[in-house]
C-alpha cells in the first residue's frame, strides 16, 4: 500500500532562483535526510541511493514532467515506487511557494511501521525546512537546468510551437 505526503513551504528567493536549484538533482543530499547519492544520468534520468529507517534503498527514477519556474515530476522504474511533484508558485518577486507530493510503498516492516507513525510525513516537511535554508542562505542556485519534459521525453521550446 503506497502512502502520499504532502508539504508546502515559502522560500525568500525568486522562482527562477528556487526552481533552478530543485533541478540539481545531485544536490539533493543537502537537504533531502535519508537521501544519500542521487546521480544524474542523463536530462531525464536519475539513479538514487536512500537510506530510510536503516534500510538502504537503490533506484532510478525518470523525469517525467519539467517545466521551468513551474514543476518538476519523476518516477522510479522498476520494483520500487516512488514518485513525486514539486510545484513553483511565485508569490512576489522574491518569494515562492514550493508545494510538494511525494508517493512511495514502504517495502519491509520499519518503513510501514515509519509510516504508520506519519515519521515520514515529519520528514518530507523537515526536508522542505531544509530546502528553504539551503536555498535561501546562498547567493545563487548550484546551477540549473532550463530544458521542458513532458511525459518523460525532453523538448524544446521549438517542439512545443
Amino acid at each position: 500500500m503506497s502512502t502520499t505526503l504532502n508539504a508546502s513551504v515559502e522560500v525568500d528567493v525568486p522562482v527562477r532562483v528556487a526552481y533552478d536549484q530543485w533541478t540539481q538533482f545531485e544536490a539533493f543530499p543537502e537537504f533531502l535526510g535519508g537521501v544519500e547519492e542521487v546521480t544524474q544520468l542523463d536530462d531525464t534520468l536519475t539513479h538514487w541511493v536512500a537510506k530510510v529507517g536503516g534500510v538502504r534503498r537503490e533506484f532510478d527514477a525518470r523525469i517525467v514532467e519539467q517545466e521551468p519556474d513551474r514543476v518538476v515530476a519523476w518516477a522510479s522504474i522498476g520494483e520500487v515506487l516512488h514518485r513525486g511533484r514539486v510545484r513553483f508558485t511565485p508569490e512576489g518577486a522574491d518569494r515562492t511557494k514550493v508545494d510538494a507530493e511525494i508517493e512511495w510503498e514502504p517495502a519491509d516492516f520499519v518503513e510501514k511501521v515509519g509510516a504508520a507513525l506519519q515519521l515520514d510525513d515529519m520528514q518530507v516537511k523537515r526536508d522542505l525546512k531544509r530546502f528553504k535554508d539551503f536555498v535561501e542562505h546562498r547567493d545563487a542556485p548550484t546551477g540549473g537546468w532550463r530544458g521542458e519534459v513532458h511525459g518523460g521525453v525532453e523538448t524544446s521550446r521549438d517542439d512545443l510551437l
